[in-house]
């Protein structure tokens, strides 16, 4: 069957005129041949093979382009990478690959087409469309990937054990492409992921959050983390989130699953944001539950203090992961530590209690607000619908105190220069008692936030600790 239309664009004329000129053979293969096929859009990313020198593709393809874009070279592996019209083209040269045990980067060999396409991860990104005028535009499907592409399966072109074993990123692969397109992953292949788990362990941290992070920008995140979980991968990758799987019973009382509970939460605020970030604040939000948790008679299980000691985790965590130490930790952790002041806030909308947490959260209130509503899992349906209407009125309410309120992210009316001088002080602790009693006045409603009823309070509460006015 012929494929034309997969590359009408005119790159691939180039390629191929530039590949005849060269005398190898050229072929468009992976991501974006599966991808054509799954009609899931257009391409950005263009993996080529050439039977031959990828890097000499590469310069020749730039050499026929109008603008001759700057080719860029990896020679220790063997590829090269250009843009055109907005589309990123990468080139390797056909090879075979053998690895050591102990490393996942392969001794290298000059191969044909075949000897790629059995080196491919996966038989959906095994496909190939060859860019050769003898035959442009024919698919070449050597594993019966289209019949995979047709079932939604994830199998590896060559016996599974080896697959994962010579390059164990790809069990992380198998199970980001099974959660990106809802595919199923074969059962030997399953089985060799479970076998062969603790492989992942001279994977480097980078790349498995690069997985995690594609898992967690799916559409149902959860499909990722129960295949991680049931594999065993996961306790190699977040053991704090396997730490949560299980019920506990003591005298009749049970809690909830918070492993399961929290894979809710993740797909639920799935389709309410883009945010990586606050994706990974839905997925650890209760980490601290299972260090925290106890059972008492009187009252049943309780997980006190599990926010302040989950978001101490986040940076242990990320840290471990190699992940960004920055601002989006920071988000994060915040998130996490304040994921349950909405919840208690619900039952009991006042202003004052609005405006502490929108001072607290500041420009991160509307993330926290998603992040609660997400948090509900009830499937008691009056239950469900009470806990929205009353998270409702605590977003209304946050409107409305910050119009009239200004809290977020605001500083005292009355700075602390103010304060020195109106009392002739030099640096010291009343100055800091001042401006916390004006601060705590005007998130209790006790005085506006505006600066004269501020410098009135300052004056009354600098008298109070036994200061003079200067005059």
């Amino acid at each position: 069957m012929n494929h034309k239309q997969a590359i009408k664009h005119n790159i691939f004329n180039i390629i191929s005129q530039s590949a005849e000129e060269l005398g190898v053979e050229s072929y468009v293969i992976g991501g974006f041949v599966r991808d054509y096929l799954l009609e899931r859009g257009t391409a950005k990313d263009i993996d080529i093979v050439a039977v031959g020198s990828g890097i000499e593709l590469a310069e020749q393809v730039s050499k026929n382009l109008p603008n001759q874009p700057k080719v860029q070279i990896f020679k220790t592996y063997g590829t090269a990478m250009l843009r055109y019209d907005d589309i990123e083209i990468e080139f390797v040269g056909a090879r075979k690959e053998s690895y050591n045990e102990d490393s996942r980067n392969p001794i290298v060999e000059n191969g044909s087409l075949e000897d790629d396409q059995n080196r491919r991860d996966f038989t959906i990104n095994a496909l190939a469309i060859s860019l050769n005028k003898s035959n442009f535009g024919e698919l070449l499907d050597p594993f019966n990937g289209i019949s995979d592409l047709d079932k939604g399966i994830i199998r590896t072109p060559l016996d599974p054990d080896i697959t994962y074993s010579d390059d164990p990123l790809r069990m992380m692969r198998a199970i980001r492409f099974a959660t990106q397109l809802n595919f199923k992953i074969e059962e030997a292949s399953l089985k060799a992921i479970t076998d062969i788990k603790d492989r992942i362990k001279i994977i480097t941290e980078e790349r498995i959050v690069v997985e995690l992070n594609k898992i967690l920008e799916s559409k149902t995140p959860s499909i990722g983390f129960i295949l991680l979980e049931q594999t065993g991968l996961l306790y190699y990758i977040l053991p704090e989130l396997t730490a949560l799987k299980g019920i506990d019973e003591i005298e009749g009382q049970k809690h909830k699953d918070n492993f399961y509970h929290t894979l809710e939460v993740v797909d639920n605020i799935a389709p309410t944001t883009n945010n990586l970030w606050l994706r990974w604040a839905a997925l650890l939000h209760d980490i601290g539950k299972a260090p925290t948790k106890k059972f008492h008679q009187k009252i049943g299980w309780t997980f006190h203090g599990h926010e302040f000691v989950g978001s101490k985790m986040v940076y242990k965590l990320f840290k471990r992961l190699k992940m960004p130490l920055n601002d989006k930790m920071k988000f994060v952790q915040k998130m996490v530590f304040m994921s349950s002041r909405p919840i208690v806030l619900a039952t009991d909308v006042t202003d004052a209690a609005v405006r502490r947490l929108v001072f607290d959260a500041g420009d991160y209130v509307d993330d926290l607000m998603t992040l609660c509503e997400a948090d509900i899992t009830t499937k008691n349906l009056k239950k469900f619908n009470k806990y929205h209407n009353n998270f409702k009125l605590v977003r209304d309410k946050i409107i409305e105190v910050e119009e009239r309120d200004q809290v977020r992210n605001f500083q005292p009316p009355v700075t602390g220069e103010e304060i020195m001088k109106a009392f002739n002080l030099k640096p010291s602790k009343e100055i800091g008692i001042i401006k916390e009693a004006i601060k705590e006045a005007i998130l209790e409603g006790d005085i506006p936030n505006e600066y004269e009823a501020a410098f009135k309070l300052m004056v009354d509460k600098g008298i109070a600790l036994g200061l003079k006015t200067s005059k």
